[in-house]
């Protein structure tokens, strides 16, 4: 499956951003789908995963309550909305398939986007 990330840019703090992964080449009810971020200097963390139905998601504790995952399996399409966006979230953000996963962010993620850039002023 390959993955096109898009959606990013440069926000305010407090502002909103809405990013978006196409999948193509695959069945994409098939795949668990995930953001990862990684901020200059860190290692990439686990931000947000979803499982195949969209049934059950996850989302790392410095997140939570402010940004939301979703899919559209007719579209091959997942989503991050990012709201209270806060000069931490700048990041390169990334998107994930993980095949038959459940969506948790444990498994191993074996397909990559190529990274959308957020940026976040204060």
């Amino acid at each position: 499956v390959q993955l096109q990330a898009s959606g990013g840019g440069l926000v305010q703090a407090g502002g909103s951003l809405r990013l978006s992964c196409a999948a193509s080449g695959g069945t994409f009810s098939n795949y668990a789908m995930g953001w990862f971020r990684q901020a200059p200097g860190k290692e990439r963390e686990f931000v947000a995963t979803i499982s195949r139905t969209g049934g059950r998601t996850y989302s790392t504790d410095s997140v939570k309550g402010r940004f939301a995952i979703s899919r559209d399996n007719a579209k091959n399409t997942v989503y991050l909305q990012m709201n209270s966006l806060k000069p931490e979230d700048t990041a390169v953000y990334y998107c994930a398939a993980d095949w038959w996963g459940s969506g948790s962010p444990r498994e191993k993620y074996d397909y990559w986007g190529q990274g959308t850039q957020v940026t976040v002023s204060s």
